[in-house]
């Protein structure tokens, strides 16, 4: 291993791919109470979170702050270690930012070291691809500033394509208007969502019927996504798991060769996208 990974609780990623990764917690409020989420997608009650949220629970999340990297970094880096870490996306959060001050500080401390933050665009598996991607290449013994230009340059090959049921969700955190959310919920439409270039949150297509938006995730999956003898696709959902089957299915009836890994979407992100989030995540020709 050449450096060290790290990732934090919005990964989604479960244990038998958290091989060479550590992970940092995530701080929720459920409710007027704290809780800290360390990632465990395994032991995740998630049935309880999403019908919490269905039944109104106010769940509150707070950015990875610069203190909490510092802590976690500064003794790798003391030791001679060279650190990546891969960030959900600047576009909907400031813990990218929070990491890359701790680690222009560690690296103005100790500049023999290199930490190079990765602004994944993304989310949920949407940064835990990448994180995979790392700890295979400090594996291999690629330098960490190899390493770092290698993530940085599949960004924009992480496709991550998702539907909600419920936009209301989306409009408490600002991501839609009141009008938009009250007409799609009348009308039954069901928005695909997407991170675009930036790592904003943005509709692509809008689905009369949550059947057609399956359809959809698994129609951009055909379209985008790149010809690789090996890759996973990664499924996430928010407690609606017979969607979340009925994808897997369709993917394998376009790639029967292809490893689905599916799990519960991580309650981090799960707040702002509702119950009923249905995620693809995959590597394509371009987002």
């Amino acid at each position: 291993m050449t450096f060290a990974v790290f990732a934090d609780g919005t990964a989604n990623l479960p244990g038998k791919l958290l091989e060479g990764i550590q992970l940092l917690p995530s701080e929720l409020t459920i409710n007027g109470t704290s809780y800290t989420y360390t990632g465990d997608i395994e032991h995740f009650d998630m049935h309880s979170y999403y019908e919490g949220l269905r039944h109104g629970d106010d769940v509150k999340t707070s950015l990875l702050n610069t203190a909490l990297f510092m802590t976690s970094f500064e003794p790798l880096v003391k030791e001679g270690t060279d650190i990546i870490y891969v960030a959900m996306s600047s576009g909907i959060s400031g813990t990218y930012n929070a990491a890359c001050v701790a680690a222009m500080q560690l690296m103005e401390e100790y500049p023999e070291r290199y930490i190079h933050i990765v602004d994944s665009h993304g989310c949920g598996f949407g940064n835990g691809m990448l994180a995979i991607k790392a700890a295979e290449l400090s594996k291999e013994g690629v330098s960490s500033r190899e390493a770092g230009q290698i993530l940085d340059d599949m960004v924009p090959h992480c496709c991550q394509y998702f539907t909600v049921d419920d936009l209301n969700f989306l409009k408490r955190t600002g991501r839609v208007s009141g009008a938009a959310a009250m007409i799609a919920t009348t009308l039954q439409i069901k928005p695909i969502l997407y991170g675009d270039h930036t790592g904003h949150i943005v509709s692509c297509e809008n689905c009369r019927g949550r059947k057609r938006a399956i359809q959809k995730l698994a129609d951009k999956y055909r379209e985008k996504r790149m010809d690789l003898p090996t890759q996973n696709v990664y499924i996430s959902h928010g407690d609606c798991l017979q969607d979340a089957e009925k994808l897997r299915e369709l993917i394998l009836s376009i790639t029967p060769d292809v490893t689905v890994v599916l799990c519960p979407h991580e309650p981090f992100s799960g707040a702002h996208v509702g119950p009923g989030m249905l995620g693809l995540f995959f590597l394509g020709k371009e987002r």
